[in-house]
């Protein structure tokens, strides 16, 4: 399976218009990373300037685009939902603009029962926009199709 073909409303329990990735780009055990274009209409885009908190999200959904491959096509289920656990030591080095093309990176650094611990970078270009350590826990249903 081809990355660039898959549509990433399959690998997301979230909908439009909080949709905060565009495309899964690389993904193996230990780390993926998805891109995602910064448009207007974006709910935390205000006057061409995207909120910070919205890198925290874009994280979040890079995380839940690997779960959602995973789910979907290694143990062929249908995709889980998780949640933030905790964000330590978030550093944003500047907020994205319009037209921005963002490339997340998530590391996982340690993986226990349903918690996962991961290194995320979100970079514009060769500029690091932020830094963060997440921690994403699943819950235990999983979302139907």
């Amino acid at each position: 399976m081809k990355l660039e073909t898959i549509d990433i409303h399959e690998l997301l329990p979230q909908r439009e218009p909080f949709i905060m990735v565009d495309r899964l780009t690389f993904f193996d055990e230990q780390r993926t990373s998805t891109r995602f274009v910064v448009r207007a209409d974006n709910l935390f885009v205000e006057d061409g300037v995207m909120d910070a908190c919205a890198l925290a999200e874009d994280m979040a959904q890079t995380c839940a685009a690997r779960l959602g491959y995973v789910n979907k096509y290694i143990l062929k289920r249908e995709i889980q939902v998780g949640f933030i656990g905790a964000v330590k030591n978030m550093v944003v080095t500047a907020c994205p603009r319009v037209g921005d093309v963002l490339e997340t990176t998530i590391e996982v650094i340690e993986q226990v029962l349903d918690l996962t611990l991961v290194k995320a970078t979100v970079c514009s270009g060769s500029q690091t926009l932020a830094t963060a350590e997440m921690k994403i826990a699943l819950a235990n249903e999983i979302e139907e199709a």
